[in-house]
């Protein structure tokens, strides 16, 4: 067997192109010779990263599509098939948190609940009573209905075809973090999700896994994570002291998953799975 990864004539759609991670699987894609859309709600950061991966030889199109608008991923997959043809890969990376569906504290304490006022609320201290079920709506429909739209959308084709679909989820839908109820659950969505869609799709031959990512450090992240000195915030500590690797990861660390999925040779008969990538913290029990 040739052990190299080869996506030679495969077409792959990425949806949240232009961010940090998903911007990274679709330059892998690329490398590994596959002809790559880059989707994004803002055509700008899709066109820089596939301006990118043009630069160095690879094959790629910018394509604005609002995962949340069913005729506008429908608009976008039509513009895909006029330059590439059938699409072999669908990876659901669109997704995100809102400050409006995050907690400001880990726990209500005994002394907080004593402060609550008649409407559940504490001056500078936004509680669980505090959350907007409109930014709870937001990120569950970004997470979830943005994976489930494009499904929708690109599946149907390849119901006829075969194909593979791989979405990301996060170590949020193992262990709830703390403060990010909403991001968590909607996680949590996508990896069940996951494993309905590979038992629904098994029979006409399209798999459905997930990349769970662990604890990656970018520079989206890094104000939260480190100190304006470089030094860990409280809350990094706390990550990596349930990290058994002792680090933070890279996007560069998600490459050999996401090839190892994309390529049937090597994964063909994986379906229905939920991988972390997360330097050991799913298995750790803190003891």
């Amino acid at each position: 067997m040739n052990l190299t990864f080869d996506l030679t004539g495969k077409v792959a759609v990425v949806t949240g192109g232009g961010g940090v991670l998903c911007s990274g699987f679709s330059k892998t894609l690329a490398a590994a010779g596959a002809k790559v859309a880059v989707c994004d709600l803002r055509l700008d950061a899709a066109e820089k990263v596939a301006a990118e991966i043009r630069e160095n030889g690879g094959d790629a199109i910018a394509v604005a599509m609002n995962v949340l608008d069913k005729a506008a991923v429908e608009a976008a997959r039509d513009e895909i098939y006029a330059r590439y043809g059938k699409v072999d890969i669908l990876l659901n990376g669109a997704g995100g948190n809102n400050p409006k569906g995050s907690t400001s504290r880990d726990y209500l304490t005994p002394e907080e609940a004593a402060e609550l006022d008649e409407n559940g609320t504490i001056d500078g201290v936004k509680t669980f009573f505090d959350l907007d079920p409109e930014g709870i709506s937001f990120v569950f429909n970004l997470n979830f209905l943005g994976t489930l739209i494009p499904t929708q959308v690109f599946a149907r084709d390849m119901a006829r075809t075969g194909g593979n679909i791989i979405n990301v989820s996060s170590m949020n839908a193992f262990r709830p973090l703390t403060r990010i109820p909403a991001y968590s659950g909607a996680k949590a969505a996508v990896s069940n999700f996951t494993q309905w869609l590979a038992v629904h799709f098994a029979p006409v031959g399209i798999r459905v896994n997930a990349i769970a990512p662990g604890f990656i450090l970018t520079e989206q992240n890094r104000t939260l994570l480190t100190n304006p000195d470089g030094s860990l915030t409280p809350r990094s500590d706390k990550i990596l002291g349930h990290t058994p690797m002792k680090r933070f990861g890279t996007p560069e660390d998600l490459d050999g998953t996401l090839l190892w999925l994309a390529d049937d040779r090597f994964s063909a008969f994986v379906d229905g799975v939920v991988i972390p990538v997360d330097g050991g913290f799913a298995a750790y029990s803190g003891v």
